[in-house]
Parts: structure tokens; C-alpha cells; sequence
């Protein structure tokens, strides 16, 4: 009966009822979705218990595999087969395993970062309770760092040698995952010689896939890219082994690197959130309600010329109705570079927020977050203009972001997929004069429907994904799938509400 084992469980439902019985309800799992296969003892207590006693001897072997939640929840399930024949029962645990070990994606050796400052300071908590024993079960090994200060993590990756690890796991919030990122690739940048500071280079993806536990005051990459902030979802997503492309924005300033960013990078409205946020931290996490309702009625707008490459190969467009989580339809189009003729366009104006979303940001309080068809392997970001408006229309946009209304259906909202963009602001340092200049050489003529005013603004501040970069003038570009994670993505289930 094993012969008939090849991609699904399911043949045990047949297979088994001649010669053995199974303690649960009948089930179909993929063997890509199986954790491990452990032999099980039927002791005295049990076997005259009145379940065996028909029996001659039973023998047994526990499948321990992925169950579907709710609310794209996964969760740890096994179930028990047993028959009276030792072989057989051997021959099944066998030929499971064999099938298990020819999953070469699947991760066998970690090293794994925990911040036990952030958030709640749960992380360490949290991997000891909620993810070790998932790995124990998985015979996953792992090398634990618990950081001490702000970039160990990035420092540290510069210098451990990341050959002998499968992957790099970081439990935390969205820093901690920042740190990681910008430590793995920085090193592999540094070990193939490429030049961070040249924003015209093209960076070598890194080789390591990253796995995020989220334990942090905000999980925004993990909730946009699984569907759930759950530390169990999180780590089944590791031990399954699935890879999911990301792109990756590098941000410079006069030719010097500055940031990396995966999520989102906010002139305006968000940065001046995460600059007032990060006066009041003594607050906790009501900060940032403070700090956006504060924000939101200052209605601070800022001039500036922003500049950008369309994204001429990507599937699909900002305005979708359907979310676009993967980039798999993009892989044969990636690292266009050279081959396209670079036309830029250029919008210059008065604006309360310029937003650039890698993905589409969601979170619990936004669930479809601020592109909801924002792609995230596709080589491409969606820039988003909101120009000055009323502060009761700017109300109505926000409000968008928490219901199924198209945000971008405004007069005052402007969406863009593109592939680079550059911004410069009215009120721009002297410092930053070499940029202004070199946007009125390249670009000639500014969009007429679009005339600059007069009126003198202060600068805002970049929030780039929960960090503050206070160079108003910055060069944009997407790296197409530069990144790895641990994950399949979210899951579109039709019945997702009925699962238990």
C-alpha cells in the first residue's frame, strides 16, 4: 500500500483500510506541508484502554503536519496511524522520510537574532516558547545572538561566517528585520566587491533567505508579506522552507548610500509622524496616535520636483482591484537595466505626503494597507503624490486606507508604478544644490498642468520603513527580487472564514 504515497497523504485513506485505522478524521495534506514523521509508543495504559485490545500488538507512527486557521493562521496538527505489522509500519515511516529529506529547501541549520528590547520586550520570550519547539520537532538546529545595542545585528553579519547557516531568522519587530537586511546586504555587496555608494550599481542578490519571528511593536513586512503578525504562523513558514521574492529600494543622497528600504518611504505626512513619534517614545506605542492626529492637524505641505522612471514591464497597475503579492509572473522580465530607453517624467508642485510602496504596507489597522496591488517581485514601486488639499478631503484619503474604497480615487492623489525616482525639495540645503541642478539639465521642461507655487515651505523629513532620513533630496531605485524570505505569501482561500 506505501507504493501509492507520492505528492499527497491522501492515499493513506484507501491504502490503510485494509490493515490499519487512523485516530482522527480523514485528512489530505501535501507532503511539502508535513513537518516530520516520528514513531509512536502504544504503552500498557493505553493498549487496555479498549482502543487496542482487538489487537494483537499494535505499532504506530505519528505525522505531524500544517493546519490552516483562521485569518491565514497556521498551527502545528498531527495524526496517528497504526497497524498490527511491525514491517509495514516501518516501511511507512521510511518512505516518509525519504520524501522529507528530498525537500532540499528546506532549512536544516539557522542563525537566528533576537532583540529583547523591542516591543513588549517578548522576543526572547517568545522564540523560547512559541518557535524552539517547532524547530526542536523539525530537527532544525540554531545559533542564537540576543542583541545588546542598536545594528549588532548588521555588525555582526559583516563579520560571522554565513556559509555554514541556511538562512538568517530575526525576532523582533520591523528594525530588527531592518538591521538583518541591511547587514546581509551589505556583506554580500562587500564580498563580491560591488560599490554601495554608486547609486547606478547593480547589487547581487543575497544567497540567504531571511525568516522573521514578529515580536515587535510593529510587524508591517511580516503582516504584508504573511498575512498575520503570529509567532507559530511565522515559524511553520520557516520549517516549510518556501521561498518568496522581495525587491529591495536602495536610497542615496549626492552619490553616498543611505538607507535600504522594503516597505514604505514617506516624505510629508509620515515623516513628520515618525519625527514628532520619536520626541514622545517614553509613551509607548500611543505615540504614534499622538503624533498622527497632531500631524494631521498641522496639514504641513511641502514643494518640491519629484522625478521619476515608469515601470514599463510589470504586470498589472497600482489601480488593480486584485492584491498582487508575488513577482513570479515578473522573473522573466527582471534586471531589464540598460535595455529600456530611460523617459522620464517630471511633476513639481505642492504636496502633503509622496509615498513609495515596495508592498502594500497593510497592517491591522490598515488591511489593505497604502498600495493594496503594490507587487513585491516585480522590480517596481508605486509612488503616490497627494498635493494640497482640504483637511477634510485629506481625511476622506486616510480613511480609504481602513475600508474597501479605492483610495486613489481622488483629483488630489496620483499613483505611479516606477522603477526609479528622485525628489528634491523647494527649500533644498545648498548641499544638496548639485541635484537640483542636475534635475533642470536632465529633465528640461516641467509638466505644464502642474506649475510650481510661489509660497516658501519648510522641509519635511523621509520616513523610511520606521526610520528618519533627513536629506530632503534622495535618488530612488528598485533592485528587482533581491531578497529572500521565508514564506509563500498570503494565501487567497475562498473558505478561509470557515476554517477553524
Amino acid at each position: 500500500p506505501w507504493k501509492g504515497l507520492r505528492t499527497y497523504i491522501s492515499p493513506f485513506n484507501i491504502a490503510f483500510s485494509y490493515c490499519f485505522s487512523v485516530l482522527t478524521d480523514t485528512c489530505s495534506v501535501p507532503v511539502s506541508e508535513i513537518i516530520t514523521v516520528e514513531e509512536t509508543e502504544i504503552d500498557e495504559k493505553h493498549y487496555h484502554s479498549g482502543k487496542w485490545q482487538k489487537m494483537a500488538k499494535p505499532y504506530a507512527f505519528t505525522v505531524y503536519y500544517v493546519k490552516r486557521a483562521r485569518r491565514h493562521r497556521w498551527r502545528c496538527s498531527h495524526v496517528t496511524f497504526w497497524c498490527t505489522e511491525e514491517g509495514l509500519c516501518n516501511q511507512w515511516i521510511q518512505t516518509l522520510k525519504e520524501l522529507l529529506e528530498k525537500l532540499t529547501c528546506r532549512p536544516k541549520h539557522l542563525l537566528v537574532y533576537i532583540n529583547p528590547f523591542g516591543g513588549k520586550r517578548q522576543g526572547k520570550r517568545i522564540y523560547e516558547q512559541k518557535v524552539v519547539p517547532l524547530f526542536n520537532l523539525a530537527s532544525i538546529t540554531a545559533d542564537v545572538i540576543v542583541t545588546e545595542h542598536a545594528n549588532h545585528a548588521k555588525d555582526s553579519l559583516f563579520e560571522i561566517n554565513i556559509e555554514k547557516y541556511d538562512g538568517v531568522v530575526c525576532v523582533g519587530g520591523d528594525g530588527m528585520f531592518s538591521e538583518v537586511l541591511h547587514g546581509l546586504i551589505g556583506r554580500t555587496q562587500r564580498d563580491c566587491g560591488v560599490d554601495q555608494n554608486n547609486p547606478k550599481a547593480s547589487l547581487v542578490q543575497c544567497n540567504l533567505r531571511i525568516g522573521i519571528i514578529p515580536a515587535g511593536s510593529t510587524d508591517c513586512v511580516c503582516y504584508a508579506t504573511v498575512g498575520v503578525n503570529d509567532p507559530v504562523t511565522s515559524a511553520l513558514h520557516i520549517i516549510i522552507g518556501d521561498s518568496l521574492a522581495m525587491d529591495v529600494s536602495s536610497v542615496h543622497h549626492n552619490n553616498t548610500f543611505l538607507k535600504y528600504s522594503v516597505s514604505l518611504l514617506g516624505y510629508g505626512f509620515y515623516g513628520d509622524i515618525l519625527r514628532d513619534s520619536e520626541k514622545k517614545r517614553w509613551m509607548g506605542l500611543i505615540r504614534y496616535d499622538l503624533s498622527g492626529f497632531k500631524t494631521f492637524l498641522s496639514h504641513h505641505c511641502y514643494e518640491g520636483t519629484v522625478a521619476f522612471l515608469p515601470a514599463q514591464h510589470t504586470v498589472g497597475s497600482p489601480r488593480d482591484k486584485k492584491s498582487s503579492f508575488h513577482g513570479a509572473e515578473c522573473r522573466q522580465k527582471k534586471r531589464l537595466g540598460s535595455e529600456e530607453v530611460e523617459e522620464w517624467k517630471v511633476i513639481q508642485g505642492k504636496f502633503l505626503a509622496i509615498n513609495a510602496a515596495n508592498m502594500s504596507c497593510a497592517c491591522p489597522r490598515s488591511p489593505k494597507g497604502l498600495s493594496p496591488a503594490a507587487h513585491l517581485a516585480d522590480g517596481s514601486s508605486d509612488l503616490i503624490l497627494v498635493r494640497k488639499c482640504s483637511r477634510l478631503n485629506f481625511l476622506r484619503y486616510l480613511i480609504r486606507h481602513t475600508n474597501q474604497d479605492d483610495q486613489f480615487d481622488f483629483a488630489f492623489v496620483e499613483v505611479y508604478r516606477v522603477r526609479k525616482f528622485q525628489f528634491t525639495s523647494k527649500h533644498v540645503d545648498d548641499e544638496d544644490g548639485d541635484l537640483k541642478d542636475l534635475g533642470k539639465k536632465r529633465f528640461g521642461q516641467i509638466c505644464s498642468d502642474h506649475p510650481a507655487c510661489c509660497c516658501s515651505l519648510p522641509n519635511s523629513t523621509w520616513n523610511c520603513d520606521g526610520e528618519i532620513l533627513n536629506n530632503s533630496a534622495i535618488e530612488v531605485r528598485v533592485h528587482c527580487q533581491l531578497l529572500q524570505l521565508f514564506a509563500r505569501g498570503i494565501e487567497e482561500t475562498p473558505t478561509q472564514e470557515a476554517l477553524s
